[in-house]
């Protein structure tokens, strides 16, 4: 089976629960595959798995704070 059949066939797989699933089916039917860029599959899998998987991730919610003596 070549990669590309395995990426579309786990696509197919991914729940139904996942917005984000959802939301690539969504755009792959209107973006051509020949307008999307590198790395578009590793976007839309890393997205995909922040809804997925339980735990911290990397930033966190003090990542987007400024320090309160912090004029910029």
């Amino acid at each position: 089976m070549s990669e590309k059949a395995r990426h579309i066939l786990d696509r197919l797989r991914a729940t139904a629960d996942n917005p984000v699933a959802r939301a690539r089916r969504m755009v792959e039917s209107q973006v051509p595959e020949e307008r999307r860029g590198p790395g578009w599959d590793r976007h839309w899998r890393e997205l995909e798995a922040y809804v997925e998987l339980p735990g911290r991730w990397s930033g966190g919610e003090e990542a987007g704070r400024k320090a309160p003596d912090d004029d910029g």
